[in-house]
């Protein structure tokens, strides 16, 4: 299925990694939103769960291995052309992570990668619903939070 201009939504998934508390985030390297601040993730492929996927992105993206800790909410992503049209729409699952083993380097279709301080956000450009996910993860982090784990 097409992702731009597609006949349903895509599915895709996004993993809040933390470690020594900051927060992993990759720089996009294509459509859309290509050049912004982003979590790492990707589409979820055909007979693999969404904790498999969030895994695998994170590997492709960033070389890292990751222990999820629970899912931290779903979102809609769609975006219009100029003619009003749907030229993106993703189901987005997010996951609360934590890095196991690796050292973070830009990979797959990931610009660059850093580790930003959860207070330093603002210097980032990031979607306003990538910005509340992260802090939303937090509880997770801090086990405050029960939620569905793999």
């Amino acid at each position: 299925m097409p992702r731009l201009y597609p006949d349903r939504p895509v599915v895709g998934v996004g993993a809040v990694v933390w470690h020594l508390g900051r927060v992993l985030l990759v720089r996009r390297g294509n459509p859309p939103r290509a050049g912004s601040w982003s979590l790492p993730g990707g589409g979820q492929e055909l007979g693999e769960t969404v904790f498999e996927a969030a895994r695998r992105e994170v590997r492709e993206e960033t070389g890292l291995e990751i222990e999820i800790l629970g899912v931290i909410d779903v979102v809609d992503s769609i975006q219009y052309d100029e003619n009003g049209k749907i030229a993106y729409h993703y189901t987005l699952i997010d996951v609360a992570a934590r890095r196991t083993e690796g050292e973070a380097r830009a990979g797959d279709d990931a610009a660059d990668v850093a580790w930003a301080d959860p207070d330093a956000l603002e210097s980032y450009d990031l979607w306003a619903e990538t910005r509340r996910i992260i802090r939303e993860s937090m509880a997770l982090v801090d086990g405050s939070q029960r939620s569905r784990k793999p």
